[in-house]
Parts: C-alpha cells; sequence; structure tokens
C-alpha cells in the first residue's frame, strides 16, 4: 500500500509516495541540503515561559500569537535543536499557512538562555514533555492539541505515548526520523560519513557542558569529557551521570523508544526514510510492534529529517511538511467528525 494519507484507524507499516528529486537521492544529501540550501525561513515567535515545580523553567515559542482559535501542534525539537532549527522554522511556516496554531517547546537550555539546574535534557526525558502537554490542554481545553516530534524528540514522544496512553490529551502525534535503538544508532554514528554528523553535535553538546560547568559544580569530569569522541562515550561521561542512569547503555536500553511503541494507542503517524544516516534498516520496527492507530510509513530514500524533491536544485520542495500538514489536517477533520456523532 502506497500512503497518501492516514487511515487512523489502521496500524501497521505502508510505502510512503515520497519521490526524492532526481539530484538529490544520496542519504547525506537530502540530509545537508535543507540545513545549507534552504532559503532561511524568517518565522515570527512570541516567548511564554513556563515555571516548574522544581525550580526551572521552559520556553514555549508561539509561532502564532494572534489566532488563537486554530488547532494547537506542540513541535519538538532534535539534539541540540531549537525554534530556530532549520526543519522546525519550515514546519512552522507551513503550519501558520493551514489554520494550525504552533508552539515550539525548546528543552531545557535550548532556548538560548541557560537553565537554572544541573539537568538539562536527554532523549527519554518525558517528565517536562508531558508537563508541557497537559499545561497547555489545561490552558486550551476546546482547542485540539497535536504534536511532532523530530529525531530525539520523536524518541521522546513515542516513548511518553506508550508509557501513558490514553492519558495524554493529544487527538493524534507524527515522529519522523525516529532513533528507534539509542545504542544502535550511536554505534551507526561511528561508522562512514555520518561521523561528520557526530562530531557535529557532540562539540555543540560540549559547548553545553562547559557552560553548565560555569554555572553549576556537575560534579563531572570535564577534561575528561572535551576528550570524548563519540556519542557512547560522552553519554558515559556526562548524560548519564547528570541524568542518574549509571552508564550510557543503562541510558540507551531504559529509553529508546521501541520497546513503548505496542502501547500506543493515539493516532500516529511516524515518518522514516530507510536510508536515514543516523540508523540502519534492522533497527526499524516490525508489524507486531507497532499499537494500536501507529502506522510507520517507510521510504526508500528521504536522509535524516531530509525529504527533498522538485525537478531542479533552484526549484526544491519539502516533501516532509506538506505531507506533516495533510496528516493534522486529516486528523483534525476526523476529530470533528467524530465530536460532531457524539453529540
Amino acid at each position: 500500500m502506497v500512503a497518501s494519507s492516514i487511515d487512523l484507524g489502521r496500524r501497521g507499516k505502508v510505502c510512503s509516495a515520497f519521490k526524492p528529486a532526481w539530484w538529490c537521492r544520496n542519504p547525506h544529501q537530502q540530509t545537508l541540503w535543507p540545513i545549507f540550501a534552504r532559503h532561511r525561513l524568517k518565522v515570527n515567535y512570541h516567548r511564554q515561559r513556563l515555571e516548574l515545580t522544581d525550580g526551572d523553567f521552559l520556553d514555549l515559542d508561539w509561532s502564532d500569537s494572534v489566532n488563537h482559535d486554530r488547532p494547537i501542534v506542540l513541535v519538538l525539537h532534535g539534539l541540540e535543536g531549537s525554534s530556530q532549527s532549520h526543519y522546525i522554522r519550515g514546519l512552522c511556516s507551513a503550519l501558520n499557512q493551514h489554520e494550525f496554531r504552533p508552539c515550539v517547546m525548546n528543552f531545557r537550555g535550548c532556548s538560548g538562555e541557560n537553565n537554572r539546574l544541573p539537568r538539562t535534557y536527554h532523549a527519554g526525558e518525558t517528565g517536562d514533555l508531558d508537563y508541557v502537554i497537559r499545561w497547555l490542554h489545561l490552558h486550551n481545553p476546546d482547542m485540539p492539541l497535536f504534536a511532532v516530534g523530530y529525531s530525539l524528540g520523536a524518541n521522546m514522544l513515542l516513548k511518553l505515548l506508550g508509557q501513558k496512553d490514553p492519558e495524554i490529551p493529544l487527538a493524534a502525534a507524527a515522529a519522523v526520523s525516529v532513533p528507534f535503538e539509542l545504542s544502535q544508532c550511536a554505534s551507526r554514528l561511528e561508522k562512514g560519513f555520518s561521523k561528520i554528523y557526530q562530531h557535529w553535535l557532540i562539540g555543540s553538546m560540549k559547548k553545553t557542558a562547559i557552560r553548565k560547568a560555569d554555572q553549576h559544580d556537575t560534579g563531572l569530569d570535564i577534561p575528561a569529557l572535551l576528550k570524548t569522541r563519540t556519542f557512547r562515550e560522552f553519554d558515559n561521561l556526562g548524560t548519564a551521570p547528570l541524568h542518574g542512569f549509571r552508564d550510557a547503555e543503562h541510558y540507551y536500553s531504559t529509553d529508546s523508544c521501541r520497546q513503548h511503541l505496542p502501547r500506543i494507542t493515539t493516532p500516529t503517524l511516524i515518518l522514516q526514510a530507510k536510508d536515514d544516516p543516523f540508523m540502519t534498516q534492522d533497527l526499524l520496527p516490525e508489524e507486531h510492534e507497532l499499537g494500536p492507530g501507529v502506522q510507520l510509513e517507510l521510504s526508500d530514500k528521504g536522509g535524516h529529517t531530509g525529504f527533498v524533491e522538485g525537478h531542479f536544485p533552484g526549484l526544491s520542495r519539502y516533501w516532509l511538511e506538506n505531507r506533516l500538514v495533510q496528516f493534522l489536517t486529516q486528523a483534525n477533520s476526523t476529530r470533528a467528525v467524530r465530536r460532531s456523532e457524539n453529540a
């Protein structure tokens, strides 16, 4: 089956309708083209700060602060991302044009200002996400609420749904370029050209660690942390001890979302490319691992959060954003019909 829409009552794997641009078929081209070649979209954000019970804060960036009668889409960025990430700005721009109200959750320390506590965020940190979703629902009880997560944010979202669904008040959710098994993804990023992504991300994480060390006595061995070259080494010395894990493997095994997929009942679309350079195809979940309503839409090409199409480089199109808008529009329409039938 080729998917151009999602049957919200169906589960399983389907083939994506995405066709890569003929000049952009390599997974690394797909991954990097939107970063370096796309016109920088200007998105006007309105920031809202949430004070948390543990004394820290989270910054939410709303990209439409005027039309409060639109369905809300909570958007979750990836590792070392923010509301300024190219894929976040692209989606927010598309959502604003299609009668949705995007709200970007900047994870702790990702909004351009250090968070107050020594801890930051990680791929399995669902407490903050749970809090934000419930806060949005409480303050917008009459508005349908959706969520879209990318990469690390996708793992976070799927893990939360698997743990607490159907308690989570989301009408539907979407996850893009998911690192289903964190340990194997870390190993994949130690090989070939994918080491470039690892190098860039670890460099950014090291800068964050230095800023945190200037702010707090984190108890971390910063000189040793700065010598790390792989995610596994960094997570062993940094992420794991800072967030209460024994080591990197304990963190990876506890927080990988694949084990939580069977319990997801919320209508959920997962968009994944088989050539994603952050993972290998054997990490893709099997049909029986997908919970009720979960649809895994697979494309042969697309890279990591890429999905670039178009006849010429100067006329490239970003299929991913259109697909997400299509899914959310259908999910919102289906929700409205069901509410009308039950009225």
